[in-house]
């Protein structure tokens, strides 16, 4: 949840170590610092508060090294504040160590420390890493960091440096993630890509129990037991202005805006020549047209689309979804065993928990299978197949074009294990690819409709509570456009399916409640048109989103009514998101609330 930075050369290293942390701010803005390995030994500034609060804190101070560390907190042990900031010194101020995840036997490895005679400044689990790598040093660094890494137990990602090594600095990852950047004269160390682009596009991916020593001309890996680990360099292709705002207000709208291009990415490299062309498929499609049982895993939004995952896959492929938490999965023992298959869905590919529940499919014989959106990341090197979807860099904490991106992926999946089931005819199979070539232009056509959706956000913005209720696709649609409005706005909201109405929540409609109804079903249209009368019945102002065809209809119910193209209804969902993400912003920037790093929460979810 984390962001850390590291860097050794001849720049300013205060610089190269803010303008990274600019770029991790995404990963946790609860505090910020730097340690600056300096003649006169190391010099830590850190703060509560967001990075602009440590920037102003450094400003005017002139330190002379070319070593450093840099973090940006997401707060696990203790709360933010000055003494729980990273980085962490040893007792002797010999050692600075900056951490990303959570040291689960902290409070035995603190215990024994104290009764070496070790103090402690914070409530964290971190510090105690700084201690133990000093208490464990006797000469030779990366020694001392290999000992202390066996020692503890967790997930990590850490940069360390010490007074005794002016020339070089230590990191390591387990779990969480950590590149190294590569340069002339100069290397760097970060938590994710966008923070080394405007210095490196060469890169080496860590891989976990992984131990590198960083100096300006070299870099060195190790494994735990100490023997030299070689590594191919990863080339960045990203364009840099992926990473940034591009004139746009805010990462979200402008994340929002490219959706139309994203899916583009993601479908039509795929859809060649009247068929769905999956990389390296072929294995993975003869292994699904005998399989009895999928599995889909995942956090948050990805789960989201995991549940339109499992309407599709259960509709033309006849097999048996079963939609997992990932956290809740990897615990219950999961009926899980050889011929299943189990998706994991994650934008970053680093999701802890997503990771591990992974790890736990394919420890009961499962073939896995990754739908990611960053190349190289944990998730996508230890699936059996991956399905890249190509969303490019997704920085607002509020997922939305990875989101679409993992419909189509989750769509051109749906495709190719029915027709390796043989259960699409040619007609069908070839309209489904023409309905996905088209869905980048509808949802092109939504976008246009943002005028609308901020004038009735603008109606709205004081709701104190809103409901979001739908049937089949359009209650897993309903799910991830509540999710968004709870996530930016701070507005308490729910999805329910739409029968379940009257088993209790209706109780809870009165007059004035804000209901938001997504209608793109055409099997379960006039079910959702009851339930809406019922809700209207109460009290309740709904705002309904359906196909052009059925506007009319609709609107003598509803009191307003958003439009999506037409179009099939098994895909409908990808387009009819985009107005609620849109809705999700317009209310949160009208509430004052800053869209793009929401209270308490952080981009990619490398903790428990």
């Amino acid at each position: 949840m984390c962001g850390i930075i590291g860097y050794i050369g001849q720049k300013n290293v205060t610089e190269v170590l803010l303008n990274g942390l600019r770029k991790l701010e995404y990963r946790g803005y609860d505090s910020a610092g730097v340690a600056l390995l300096e003649d006169n030994g190391i010099e830590v500034v850190k703060c509560k508060g967001r990075l602009a609060i440590l920037e102003e804190k450094l400003t005017g101070n002139c330190f002379g090294g070319r070593i450093g560390i840099g973090h940006t907190r997401w707060a696990t042990h203790g709360e933010p504040n000055d003494s729980n900031s990273h980085p962490h010194l040893s007792n002797s101020e010999k050692i600075a160590v900056v951490h990303n995840g959570i040291i689960e036997n902290y409070l035995q490895i603190k215990e024994f420390l104290v009764s070496k005679g070790y103090r402690f400044y914070s409530e964290t689990d971190s510090e105690v890493v700084s201690n133990l790598i000093e208490y464990n040093y006797r000469g030779d660094l990366i020694a001392a960091v290999t000992e202390t890494l066996n020692d503890i137990e967790g997930s990590y990602a850490l940069g360390v440096v010490c007074t005794d090594c002016p020339q070089q600095f230590v990191a390591a990852r387990k779990d969480s993630p950590l590149i190294v950047g590569l340069g002339k004269g100069e290397n760097f160390i970060a938590s994710d890509i966008p923070a080394l682009l405007a210095y490196t596009r060469e890169v080496y991916i860590l891989e976990d129990r992984e131990v590198v020593r960083v100096s300006s001309e070299s870099v060195e890996i190790f494994n735990l037991l100490g023997e030299r680990v070689e590594h191919e360099i990863f080339h960045v292709d990203w364009d840099v202005a992926a990473a940034e705002k591009g004139g746009f207000e805010h990462f979200m709208i402008k994340e929002i805006s490219e959706e139309p291009h994203a899916m583009q990415q993601t479908l039509w490299p795929r859809l060649q020549g009247g068929e769905v062309v999956l990389e390296n498929s072929e294995a993975l499609l003869a292994a699904v047209a005998d399989c009895h049982r999928i599995n889909i895993v995942a956090c948050g939004t990805a789960y989201h689309a995991g549940v339109v995952g499992k309407y599709l896959i259960e509709k033309l492929v006849r097999v048996p979804v079963e939609v997992d938490v990932a956290s809740e999965f990897r615990y219950r023992d999961p009926l899980v065993e050889p011929g299943q298959l189990t998706i994991i869905i994650s934008q970053s590919g680093e999701t802890l928990d997503t990771l591990m529940a992974m790890r736990e499919a394919k420890r009961k014989g499962s073939r896995t299978l990754a739908v990611v959106n960053v190349v190289g990341s944990s998730i996508a090197r230890e699936a059996d197949d991956v399905l890249y979807t190509w969303a490019g860099p997704e920085i607002a904490v509020a997922s939305t074009k990875a989101y679409n991106t993992q419909l189509a992926a989750l769509y051109l999946l749906t495709l190719a294990f029915a027709r390796a089931k043989g259960l699409l005819d040619t007609a069908s199979y070839l309209a489904y690819q023409e309905e996905l070539r088209l869905l980048p232009d509808r949802v092109a056509e939504v976008l246009a409709q943002k005028d609308a959706i901020q004038k009735f956000a603008a109606a709205h913005f004081n709701a104190k509570s809103v409901f979001f209720i739908g049937r089949g696709l359009d209650y897993a649609l309903a799910l991830e456009a509540s999710l968004k409005l709870k996530e930016i706005a701070y507005i308490h909201s729910e999805a329910y399916a739409g029968g379940e109405l009257k088993h209790g929540t209706i109780a809870l409609i009165e007059p004035g409640t804000l209901v938001v109804c997504p209608l793109t079903q055409e099997a379960l249209f006039d079910k959702m048109l009851s339930n809406i009368r019922e809700v209207k019945a109460r009290g309740a102002v709904v705002l309904a989103i359906t196909p052009a065809k059925y506007a009319a209809a609709v609107a003598q119910t509803a009191d307003a009514v958003l439009t999506i193209p037409d179009m099939d209804s098994l895909f409908s969902s990808a387009a009819a998101v985009t107005p609620l993400q849109l809705f999700a912003y317009y209310v949160s920037l009208m509430r004052g609330n800053d869209v793009d790093k929401p209270r308490n929460l952080a981009k990619s979810v490398t903790v428990e």
